[in-house]
């Protein structure tokens, strides 16, 4: 039985990402006021890859923060390791922006929460949309995403890894069965 199934490619990844692009655009009127925070790690790479994308189309820049949420998690007391903690760097105020929380996979909605709540210490944003590469269901929290790349149903058995270039070398999102 095969254990790992890739089930998006580096042309599916590029193509999700484009129509979240436009559909960022679209759904926001322009990129009038529009930052991109990514959550560390996933989440920063897609991120920039949108403001490359948004770039483009719009021939002009959108501001690229970058999110650690590791202090606002709720597992921090459960966690098998010490946590790591990296560098948030939102380089403008966030007040009355229109804020797109990017990152790679949507599961149970605990950090969206957690990243959430470390955007509003930072400044009270108009509205937080969010964008992510894959949803994969099993909800915990009453979390959404605006902008879903692929809705990707899947075991709480299996894991989805999203590998991208900047980190893996390669660019799949893959279903590994459960060991």
């Amino acid at each position: 039985m095969e254990t790992n199934r890739v089930v998006m490619d580096a042309e599916g990844i590029d193509r999700s990402l484009t129509r979240i692009a436009y559909e960022i655009l679209e759904k926001n009127k322009g990129a009038t006021d529009v930052a991109l925070v990514g959550i560390r790690t996933g989440g920063v790479f897609l991120a920039q890859r949108l403001q490359l994308k948004i770039a483009a189309i719009e021939s002009r820049n959108v501001p690229l923060g970058v999110l650690d949420i590791t202090l606002y998690r709720d597992d921090l007391d459960i966690a098998k390791k010490k946590p790591r903690l990296r560098k948030t760097d939102i380089p403008f105020s966030l007040d009355k922006m229109k804020v797109v929380l990017v990152d790679d996979v949507l599961f149970t909605g605990r950090t969206i929460r957690a990243a959430m709540d470390a955007l509003i210490d930072f400044g009270r944003p108009r509205f937080i949309q969010l964008a992510v590469l894959i949803d994969r269901g099993h909800r915990e929290l009453p979390i959404r995403a605006d902008f879903v790349g692929k809705n990707l149903p899947s075991s709480l058995w299996e894991d989805i890894t999203v590998n991208l270039v900047e980190k893996n070398g390669r660019d799949e999102v893959v279903i590994e069965a459960a060991r």
